[in-house]
């Protein structure tokens, strides 16, 4: 058996397929910026477009009676439009294609992680901090947008007491400042250690086959591996609930700073 069939860190390898070119280097090797298409993009593209041909096919018809496809794009379209209303209310709705956007990339490239030898593009910290950047951003620039310098407001908790403002102040500015990062870990750290522990398990059933142990000694870890991928679709769908609920819920602070 190969080093690579059991080794749990492998499958979150960067594999380059082709590059475009190296831009703002002085013609050596290694200098200036490479970019290249890799199996985290091809998956991240893959995911585009099957959230897209999910949503385009299953609406095609809308049909007054909806069909199966129609009616789980329509839960799914429900499901999120009930989020956004509740964490960020009613004026919150018109950034729900941003969330819905979120949520469907997030989703389907956790199911996707799922599928033996594909790619968990959720499983690099670059990829999800740069959407829990893009909230951030999202946040901030809107909140000055609409609210000016009364987004600052977001700040000063109502109620707190003249003499331990001084105190309050910087630790909700600490807190404010740390969101993409606990947005973003979150994400990965869960995506990324689900996958490795079903690695574990399944490498250790292949290993205990490969040996010639059959019996209790190879289903108890067989059926561990199974009860663990059933636990990380669940957490998939979850990752990807909790990323978008987390999203809305920075967005009332946009929206509504100081409430």
């Amino acid at each position: 058996m190969s080093e690579k069939a059991i080794e749990p860190i492998h499958q979150f390898n960067i594999v380059k397929y082709f590059t475009f070119g190296n831009f703002g280097g002085n013609g050596s090797e290694g200098s200036g910026m490479e970019i290249a298409f890799t199996n985290s993009a091809l998956f991240m593209l893959l995911t585009l477009l099957a959230a897209s041909a999910f949503l385009i096919l299953s609406t095609r018809g809308r049909g007054l009676v909806p069909g199966r496809m129609q009616l789980m794009a329509e839960m799914v379209y429900e499901f999120v439009a009930n989020m956004v209303r509740s964490s960020a209310g009613t004026e919150g709705m018109r950034f729900f294609p941003f969330v819905f956007t979120l949520f469907m990339f997030i989703l389907v490239a956790n199911f996707f992680g799922m599928v033996p030898y594909f790619f968990t593009v959720t499983s690099h910290i670059i990829v999800t901090a740069a959407l829990a950047v893009l909230v951030f951003l999202v946040v901030v620039i809107y909140g000055f947008m609409r609210n000016g310098a009364k987004f600052l407001k977001l700040f000063v908790p109502p109620g707190i007491p003249w003499f331990i403002i001084w105190l309050v102040v910087p630790i909700e500015i600490i807190s404010f400042l740390s969101r993409p990062l606990s947005h973003s870990l979150r994400l990965w750290g869960n995506m990324l250690a689900g996958h490795i522990v079903l690695k574990v398990f399944g490498g250790m059933v292949v290993a205990l086959l490969g040996a010639g142990a059959w019996g209790v000694v190879a289903i108890l870890p067989f059926g561990m591996a199974v009860a663990l991928t059933g636990l990380e679709f669940l957490v998939a769908a979850l990752q990807a609930f909790v990323f978008a609920v987390l999203t809305c819920v920075y967005l009332n602070d946009a929206i509504h700073p100081g409430h």
